[in-house]
């Protein structure tokens, strides 16, 4: 199996993390059904975490592909997709994005989002600061970005991107 130099060969990447009101685990294409309805309940939010029309006129179908790619690269080691899921595991809540980064200076990109509803809730902000947790001690990076919120976005966009 092809894998990328993303983290190393040997790393064993982190199966879950869980918190008292969530679980991280691999997205698959098992989760189809609960992500879509994740992404589609939040597609005003969505567009605020990547910039751009994403989601809007998102398919089931087309969404099938985007998680089915999202879990062979996980598999792969290329990047890591995880959904967050309710404590049950009945509902997707939302989800992290660990991407390598084309910008020098960092060897990570780290997006996120909960559903819309949960917002004014905080968990967001509980899932955000997990994750900065779980990644600081769990992953073998030494300089991760969480674009739109260690960075704005158009900060981040206008960064130099590490030469190929």
């Amino acid at each position: 199996m092809l894998t990328s130099r993303f983290v190393p060969h040997d790393f064993a990447i982190p199966e879950t993390l869980e918190t008292a009101e969530f679980r991280l685990r691999m997205l698959t294409v098992h989760d189809v059904v609960k992500d879509y309805d994740a992404v589609m309940s939040s597609v005003a939010h969505c567009q605020t975490v990547w910039g751009g029309e994403w989601p809007a006129g998102l398919t089931l179908t087309q969404n099938l592909i985007d998680v089915g790619w999202h879990q062979k690269e996980f598999q792969t080691r290329r990047s890591f997709a995880y959904t967050m899921v309710d404590l049950a595991e009945t509902e997707v809540l939302g989800c992290v994005y660990i991407l390598p980064s084309t910008k020098r200076g960092h060897d990570a990109e780290v997006y996120l989002w909960a559903r819309q509803r949960e917002l004014a809730g905080g968990l967001e902000d509980r899932l955000y600061a997990a994750t900065r947790a779980w990644i600081a001690t769990q992953w073998p990076f030494q300089a991760v970005a969480y674009p739109g919120r260690s960075l704005t976005l158009a900060a981040w966009q206008a960064l130099p991107e590490e030469p190929q």
